[in-house]
């Protein structure tokens, strides 16, 4: 299986950023699509962003277009969040996760394995 560890969570003052990032291990992840979901206390895993594994599709929730940059770094076998002016709405646990197939997807559902999560904590 696809072990993946998340960190670079922490406390940040609104209008901070922060740079996630997640590892994988394990079974190769060359061809696997990425995604980075958070949760809210008491809700369900919501997308964050996403990835394609060619690169050639992102998608972002539309309360962090402009913000949030998801990337990867195939040499080290690593996913990132790239998290700019981040206001107390941002306040959550974030996960990565990733799917076999390539292709682009939004729902939790359809991702296979999944990270720990970083507790990402914005202050007024």
């Amino acid at each position: 299986q696809v072990q993946l560890v998340e960190s670079g969570g922490g406390l940040v003052q609104a209008g901070g950023s922060l740079r996630l990032s997640c590892v994988a291990s394990g079974r190769t992840i060359s061809g696997y699509a990425m995604g980075w979901f958070r949760q809210y206390p008491g809700k369900e895993r919501e997308i964050v962003a996403a990835m394609s594994w060619s690169g050639g599709a992102t998608y972002y929730t539309n309360s962090v277009k402009g913000r949030f940059t998801i990337s990867k770094d195939n040499s080290k076998n690593t996913v990132y969040l790239q998290m700019n002016s981040l206001n107390p709405d941002d306040t959550a646990v974030y996960y990565c996760a990733s799917r076999q197939n390539g292709g682009l997807r939004t729902d939790n559902r359809e991702y296979d394995y999944w990270g720990q999560g970083t507790q990402v904590t914005v202050s007024s």
